[in-house]
C-alpha cells in the first residue's frame, strides 16, 4: 500500500495505530480506536476517515474488525471531558483503547502531535491518518463508533439533529441548543453550551 511507511514496517513488532473522533463536537463522548493490522491479511482502500463516505467507512470498518490482528475502541465521557478538558480526555480514551488490544501492542503510532502515556514506545505522527495504514484503520473505527453514538443520542434526545450534524456546532445545532437547552450529554465546558446555560 502506498500509505505504509517504514515506521509501521518494524520487523517482528506489533505496531498499533491510534486515532480519535469527536474532539470538536458539543455533545457525547470522544472516541479513540487502536488497531494492529495483520500483514498477512491486507485491507485495500484504507485512508483518512474524513476523506471517505459513510458507506465506505462502514464497509472498511467491517473488514478491519474481521482482518486486523487486534483492535479496540474506547471513549471518554462528556463528564470526563468537562473534568479533564478535551485534550486530556482524548489521551485517556487513547490509553483505554490501547489497553484493550489483545495481543498487546509493542509500539504505538498516534495521529497528531501529542501522545498518551503508554507502557510501550509511542510516537506522534502528524497527518498519520493519511500516511500510516494502521492509523487510517483506527480513524475509521473511531469515526464509525462516534457516528453510531450520535445516532443513538438522536433517538434518546430528539430535536437536536444529532444524527445529521454529529454534534458539531452547526447553525441547526446551535438553534436547537438555544431553543431546547442542553441535554444531559452536552459538554458543559464548551463555550456554546455554557452560553445556553447562561454561564
Amino acid at each position: 500500500m502506498q500509505q505504509l511507511t517504514l515506521m509501521e514496517n518494524v520487523q517482528g513488532l506489533r505496531v498499533a495505530g491510534v486515532d480519535e473522533a469527536g474532539r470538536g463536537p458539543l455533545v457525547g463522548p470522544v472516541v479513540a480506536a487502536a488497531v494492529i493490522l495483520d500483514p498477512g491479511r491486507p485491507i485495500e482502500g484504507l485512508a483518512d476517515s474524513k476523506r471517505l463516505s459513510a458507506r465506505r467507512r462502514e464497509a472498511l470498518a467491517a473488514l478491519i474488525r474481521e482482518r486486523a490482528l487486534a483492535w479496540a475502541v474506547a471513549s471518554a465521557s462528556p463528564a470526563e471531558i468537562d473534568r479533564l478538558n478535551i485534550l486530556h480526555a482524548t489521551l485517556l480514551a487513547m490509553q483505554r483503547a490501547v489497553a484493550g488490544l489483545e495481543p498487546a501492542a509493542e509500539r504505538v503510532l498516534v495521529d497528531g502531535n501529542r501522545c498518551p502515556v503508554l507502557p510501550c514506545p509511542v510516537e506522534a505522527v502528524v497527518g498519520g491518518d493519511a500516511r500510516v495504514a494502521a492509523i487510517s484503520a483506527a480513524s475509521i473505527l473511531a469515526k464509525v463508533a462516534r457516528d453510531a453514538d450520535c445516532v443513538r443520542l438522536d433517538g434518546d434526545y430528539p430535536g437536536y439533529g444529532f444524527a445529521a450534524h454529529k454534534g458539531y456546532p452547526t447553525a441547526v445545532h446551535l438553534e436547537a441548543l438555544a431553543r431546547l437547552g442542553p441535554c444531559p450529554e452536552h459538554r458543559r465546558s464548551f463555550a456554546p453550551v455554557r452560553r445556553a446555560l447562561g454561564l
